[in-house]
């Protein structure tokens, strides 16, 4: 079998703000597998300062595991290097596939049907965020999540406000991602206020790694808690068990690029499901190409609340293809071909 590995920087649209940065531009790589007459394709989709593969053995280890596929030889350990594990799992199953960019069969992979998803306010100053929530509300969406926590929070609750002056909370849905940006001290004050504004969730108010603050915050928190980045990092079953039986969330928010793969992450929905707590799948910034193969496995899933999967128009120069969002929902036009060279 024949192996390539490409690098590519995608560049953002304009500057995307979250709690820990600016972002600009995003690497991934993708595995290239070639068995004729069959291609496969997978993207290891990496996010500075949040990806456990973000550190410098990653090429060498990217390397080691093509030579391995290319040679029919076991892969190394890759449970630490969760998105070289997506872009393996998902490289593997595309090319046992018919078409290398249906992965996951099914009436959204045939054009019939599509699947809902919220629509993303990055951080900026408030006039920024007022007109990126005008544009979502204008396009359709009946999901809205803003990422709070980096700016004054006072001007953050006039942005919920102006929402809610103009929907209510049956028409428009309302998540908010801190992104970690809380104290422990400040946090369940800052989710008392928030609360006002009968908010689906928050995701991640405080830092991941403090199971028993988090544990005391989703007990007496007003609003549901999610959690993201408190996934990242905890690798076997026991230790999936144990952190969501201390911390006992309301729901999880599942990246696969960030826990391993699909598979990784199917470990993490039965272990929810098994004690009662909700969960959706986000994209961690793939290109088109990583959020087909992600929304295609998210569909199988049999889901019905809004997923994370608005990500694929943030970049100037990202891979083409027939992935489209209409009125709040994520599609794949039959007529649109893929763009042929990565």
């Amino acid at each position: 079998m024949k192996v390539s590995l490409k690098k590519r920087h995608f560049q953002f649209k304009r500057p995307s703000g979250t709690s820990r940065g600016i972002l600009t531009e995003k690497t991934s790589w993708f595995i290239v597998l070639e068995e004729a007459p069959q291609t496969g394709i997978g993207e290891c989709s990496l996010l500075p300062g949040l990806s456990p593969d973000d550190r410098p053995e990653f090429e060498s280890t990217l390397k080691l595991v093509a030579h391995a596929l290319s040679k029919g030889e076991s892969l190394p350990d890759l449970t630490t290097w969760p998105a070289i594990a997506m872009g393996v799992e998902t490289a593997l199953r595309s090319l046992n596939c018919s078409d290398t960019y249906t992965l996951f069969p099914s009436d959204f992979t045939s054009g019939i049907t599509t699947l809902p998803i919220n629509g993303l306010v990055w951080m900026g100053d408030f006039d920024f965020m007022k007109t990126q929530i005008d544009s979502l509300l204008e396009a359709g969406y009946d999901c809205i999540k803003l990422k709070i926590g980096a700016l004054n929070f006072q001007q953050e609750l006039e942005l919920l406000q102006y929402i809610r002056n103009r929907y209510d909370a049956k028409t428009i849905q309302i998540r908010v991602d801190a992104n970690g940006a809380f104290s422990s001290q400040q946090a369940l004050n800052k989710l008392n206020q928030l609360s006002a504004f009968e908010l689906h969730s928050i995701e991640q108010p405080i830092a991941p790694g403090q199971w028993e603050a988090m544990a005391e915050l989703c007990q007496k928190s007003p609003l549901p808690i999610a959690l993201d980045e408190e996934l990242i990092g905890v690798y076997s079953a026991k230790d999936k068990q144990e952190m969501l039986s201390t911390v006992k969330p309301h729901y999880l928010i599942l990246k696969p690029s960030l826990l391993g793969g699909f598979s990784a992450a199917e470990e993490w929905i039965t272990c929810a499901e098994s004690q009662q707590i909700g969960w959706w799948v986000t994209s961690a910034l793939e290109s088109n190409l990583g959020l087909n193969a992600l929304a295609q496995w998210t569909y199988s899933l049999g889901v019905n609340m809004p997923q994370g999967l608005g990500t694929g128009s943030l970049y100037v120069d990202n891979i083409q293809g027939p992935l489209y969002i209409d009125k709040g929902c994520l599609g794949l036009s039959k007529s649109i071909p893929w763009q042929k060279e990565l």
